[in-house]
């Protein structure tokens, strides 16, 4: 009797690849994607190179500087200031002296907090020291409001109430900081 030759035998892979493409579109429909928000900066519009920059007429009383260098040391209306917890106080009273120290701002809206750093300044010291900066501000939302800082952050969730109330203040007393381009002084590129 003759043996029959049989053939290799073979696999269907058409179901593999349709099990594997059910996978794939499990993992994308189930797999939460972190995004990044970054610092929420709105930037001024690019101005045009044809035109030359407007003249701004600016009183200096009414603008806060800090500074940071490239070893991340801070001056404050220059003075040295170690210690960046005491930057939100100082801030406070700048922003909330209505003109009563003829050396800190006229009124909360003509009040700026002018941020300059270096190109060698470390991203954590920037960080640290911008946060301060606007923890300055929702801590004075906050006790306008009579809530604490950290719900002003997140006023979204809050009663339609406290968020008119909060938009109104922020037409009263701006968050009015100015982040300079950094300067070249201390390295970097």
């Amino acid at each position: 009797m003759a043996r029959k030759k049989r053939g290799a035998a073979e696999v269907n892979a058409g179901s593999m690849a349709d099990i594997a493409f059910l996978l794939l579109i499990f993992f994308l429909v189930t797999t939460t994607i972190a995004s990044d928000k970054g610092l929420a900066l709105r930037l001024p519009p690019k101005p045009d190179p044809n035109e030359p920059p407007p003249e701004v007429k600016f009183n200096e009383r009414n603008l806060f500087k800090v500074l940071l260098n490239s070893q991340d040391l801070m001056l404050v209306e220059g003075e040295p200031m170690d210690d960046v917890g005491m930057l939100k106080e100082k801030v406070k009273d700048f922003v909330l002296n209505y003109g009563n120290n003829p050396d800190l701002s006229e009124s909360p809206t003509d009040a700026v907090v002018s941020f300059k750093t270096d190109r060698g300044t470390g991203y954590e010291k920037f960080i640290t020291v911008y946060d301060e900066l606007k923890g300055a501000y929702y801590e004075i939302y906050a006790a306008e409001l009579g809530i604490t800082p950290e719900l002003v952050r997140n006023i979204n969730d809050a009663e339609p109430s406290v968020q008119a109330r909060y938009d109104e203040l922020r037409k009263e007393i701006p968050m009015q900081i100015s982040i300079a381009e950094p300067s070249k002084a201390g390295g970097g590129n």
